[in-house]
């Protein structure tokens, strides 16, 4: 089975292969809605990672930004496999769990390992 476009411009599928039914490029999940930028924090649940993104929101009475983050837990299919300290890409979908409705698409930058 060959990895398929999951049709967002310049997300290229990886060069592992897997047979998780939940990966974009090697499964049947397809992707749609929101996608976002974020570190992953934790990676101890199987399968899946905890995101965090940090954004700014303006307090109109003080007139001033300030700092907000949220955690997402995203997919982590077995081909992309991200880790604790990576910059990944996630994209919405289908619930696939209680919690999980977003799965890892790309690693934009790996945190050095020593």
């Amino acid at each position: 089975m060959s990895a398929r476009n999951i049709g967002i411009p310049g997300i290229e599928p990886p060069e592992k292969k897997c047979d998780d039914p939940n990966c974009p490029f090697h499964g049947t999940l397809s992707v749609r809605g929101i996608i976002l930028e974020g570190v992953v924090v934790s990676d101890k649940m199987d399968k899946t990672v905890i995101v965090e993104r940090e954004y700014s929101r303006f307090i109109k009475k003080y007139k001033r930004y300030e700092r907000r983050r949220s955690r997402i837990p995203a997919h982590n299919p077995p081909c992309i496999n991200a880790k604790k300290g990576d910059l990944v890409k996630i994209a919405e979908t289908r619930p696939i769990s209680k919690t999980v409705s977003f799965v890892v698409i790309q690693i934009i930058r790996r945190e050095v390992r020593g």
